[in-house]
């Protein structure tokens, strides 16, 4: 059992009951303004319009905008929809990618940091963004589980957006020098709170991949994680909750198999989207046409056997190395909406009846992993039936050790999390196996090296994605290094206490939203002042907006880090090879 004292150290927290009384009455002056896309379809709402689509057997199509530039984006929101509707199909939502950096509040945005997103000033720039053609605008990240939530979601409902989100990300994201999380969780329970009590309906997103779903090792647990978001958003704040997930289900079968397990009982909620699975894109895109395909395929056949309402997101193949362009978006746009027409002629080949075990199985572990959640907090003194308390608990309790504690596998002191998955989770499976690929393809001596050389290394996030370190953390364990772990968006000074309490041998450092160059400035600076030098390793992706760039697309920035005296790592070898020879070097050096 956890204790109340470790979770809420605090003498006292904010009352759930005022919060949520204050985001209500938010809502007689802060609502809906019926953009281009309401007013268009003239429907009060996008599950309105999803409701509609469905009844009529359509599959919608979702693509994601959003470049530093604002006025390339508002020319992107026309540009998309324009091309794709004369070529006779439709984009029905786009995704809005902002910075990371407008999760900060207002006052501070500038002075902590920024990455490769776009960045809205005021109200006036998120209404000039969605004016521009109709299509359903969701805002789906740095909004809702930022310190920003209440000032951005105004915004949002005020450029006609009727889908807002991210409430996945106040779980595991953390922005960079913020460490309030009580401000954080006010933030977004006020802001959740104005959202469901809106004249007209509006669905509170939740992308599960970028919550606890990567995290844990059993799909049961996320299943389950999306039981208890609906307890909170539904029964505790009267708001709709709407999911999505995809960038982390690699298989096929378990992908239909979850948005069966997701739609069931929901046929007026619609979901958000099913997001296109990213992880299985590699630096060698012509090879990411398989994976694109082979996702779109798999989802389009899930809205036409069992329609949830979720939108399906045909990812360019570019984007495992940089932000796609426009006409890139277009393309990929235009082979969704071929495969959805060919999708079709797949149905007879679907095993319904196998899917739908993986389904049942998925939903029975996760109604005991909710009940088993919100039983054991409650014996801990948690008030779960008070919706600030019970996110907060969840968000530092942390997926790993939910899952220890609550999770419904059998006990396993072998496993990960201590328990046998009931449901295994295919992006866990697919990294360990990944991991194990990459370790036999070293050869004998070098494996021996490494394992006995007894070499520790800090691994880290430079932003909020964790994918890569998850896997460099497992082909590390697998050779036998100590796993030393600093976290995602791991502030320099944190990492570097971490090194050197532990005795660290190297650090190893995964990034992906565009700040690589940056963070690599920042940690050689906080280096130098506390006297600590170590080998570097950095990997994922190495590109990085130029300041006065006029395009918006970042570039590679590899010479750059190794000017700077770290190693960029195209691959994991880059960081494995070294590890051998530091390894060798250790040994003769020994008496």
């Amino acid at each position: 059992m956890v204790r109340r004292i470790e979770i809420f150290p605090e003498s006292a927290l904010p009352s759930a009951a005022e919060i949520i009384a204050r985001g209500k009455a938010r809502a007689r002056d802060a609502q809906v303004r019926p953009g281009r896309f309401l007013t268009h379809y003239g429907v009060p709402s996008e599950a309105e319009y999803k409701r509609r689509r469905m009844a009529e057997g359509v599959v919608m199509q979702h693509a994601q905008i959003g470049y530093r530039d604002k006025s390339k984006s508002r020319r992107a929101w026309f540009e998309v929809w324009d091309a794709v509707e004369k070529a006779g199909a439709r984009v029905d939502r786009y995704g809005i990618c902002l910075d990371w950096s407008m999760g900060y509040p207002k006052a501070q945005r500038g002075k902590l940091g920024r990455g490769t997103g776009m960045i809205l000033d005021d109200i006036d720039d998120f209404v000039a963004l969605t004016s521009e053609a109709p299509v359903a605008p969701h805002f789906g990240d740095f909004v809702i589980g930022m310190p920003s939530a209440v000032e951005n979601t105004i915004a949002a409902l005020a450029a006609g957006a009727t889908s807002v989100g991210n409430l996945g990300q106040y779980f595991t994201f953390r922005l960079p020098e913020w460490h309030d999380d009580v401000a954080t969780t006010v933030a977004t329970v006020e802001a959740l709170a104005l959202m469901a009590a809106q004249p007209v309906e509006v669905l509170i997103h939740s992308n599960l991949d970028d919550g606890f779903a990567p995290l844990f090792t059993d799909l049961s647990c996320t299943f389950g994680a999306a039981l208890i978001e609906r307890y909170v958003i539904e029964e505790l704040i009267g708001g709709r909750l709407s999911h999505c997930f995809g960038n982390t289900f690699t298989d096929p079968a378990t992908r239909l198999a979850f948005q069966r397990a997701l739609a069931r009982g929901r046929a007026q909620v619609p979901g958000t989207m099913i997001y296109g699975n990213t992880v299985v894109y590699e630096a060698d895109k012509i090879s990411n046409y398989g994976g694109l395909s082979a996702y779109l395929l798999a989802d389009a056949l899930g809205q036409r056997l069992m329609p949830s309402g979720h939108a399906i997101n045909a990812v360019p193949i570019t984007e495992g190395v940089r932000i796609p362009d426009i006409d890139e978006v277009i393309d990929v746009q235009l082979v969704c909406a071929k495969l959805v027409e060919q999708s079709e002629l797949w149905l007879p080949m679907v095993d319904l009846p196998g899917t739908d075990r993986i389904a049942d199985a998925i939903v029975e572990g996760g109604e005991r992993f909710k009940t088993r959640v919100l039983d054991g907090l409650r014996r801990s003194g948690i008030q779960v039936d008070d919706a600030f308390e019970l996110l907060l608990a969840m968000r530092r309790i942390g997926p790993k050790k939910l899952e220890e504690l609550y999770g419904p596998g059998t006990e396993d002191r072998g496993t990960p999390r201590g328990r046998r998955p009931h449901v295994p989770s295919t992006t866990m499976t697919a990294l360990a196996r990944a991991a194990e690929k990459k370790i036999k393809a070293l050869d004998a001596p070098m494996r021996q090296d490494i394992s006995g050389a007894g070499l520790k290394a800090v691994v880290a996030c430079t932003d909020v994605h964790e994918y890569g370190k998850i896997l460099i953390e497992e082909i590390l364990r697998g050779l036998g290094v100590g796993i030393i772990d600093a976290g995602v968006h791991a502030d320099p000074e944190n990492l570097l206490r971490k090194a050197r309490e532990n005795g660290a041998d190297v650090i190893a450092l995964s990034t992906y939203n565009g700040v690589a160059l940056d963070y690599v400035e920042q940690l050689k600076a906080a280096m130098a002042g506390a006297k600590l030098q170590l080998p570097v390793f950095i990997g994922g992706r190495l590109n990085q907006v130029p300041q006065n760039s006029n395009t918006s697309l970042p570039v590679d920035v590899s010479k750059d880090i190794a000017a700077a005296g770290m190693t960029p790592c195209l691959t994991p070898e880059d960081l494995v090879i070294p590890l051998a020879r530091m390894a060798r070097d250790r040994r003769k050096a020994a008496p």
